[in-house]
């Protein structure tokens, strides 16, 4: 099982005004929206709140609408999109799982949720940071 970072998840409730911050100020580039297929929200399932994307050409920042409801209206625990996250990948995510289960670390699984090519759960760390991992699922 490996794990590499991925991106970086800020909140916001000016999205816009965050990724013009982080592409025109600091220099880093657009990443088109398009390039992560979402999918589709409901009224009581998903995500359909604002989000950009920028790179530096590896590490990536995921800019999101925050959501203080996001939680609930999926039926878990943790909301990756109140306060952000940052976010692994992994090559191999059941063995990841048991990895959190024989450690006692309790998680939210979203699935698809989000993403459509992503399974991604989010758990904390000792001092309540959240953190994603996810694998591709193409």
């Amino acid at each position: 099982m490996k794990l590499e970072f991925h991106h970086i998840n800020f909140v916001s409730d000016d999205v816009d005004r965050l990724h013009d911050f982080y592409t025109n100020v600091l220099g880093l580039d657009n990443i088109p929206q398009d390039s992560f297929p979402r999918t589709e929200a409901t009224k009581d399932h998903g995500f359909d709140g604002k989000i950009r994307f920028a790179t530096d050409g590896g590490m990536q920042m995921h800019l999101a609408e925050r959501a203080f409801d996001v939680a609930f209206k999926n039926g878990q625990v943790i909301n990756p999109v109140e306060r952000g996250h940052i976010a692994f990948r992994t090559d191999d995510l059941p063995a990841f799982l048991r990895k959190l289960e024989e450690n006692g670390i309790p998680y939210s699984d979203y699935g698809t949720t989000f993403a459509k090519e992503w399974h991604q759960v989010f758990f904390m760390d000792p001092e309540g940071n959240v953190i994603e991992v996810h694998q591709e699922v193409a």
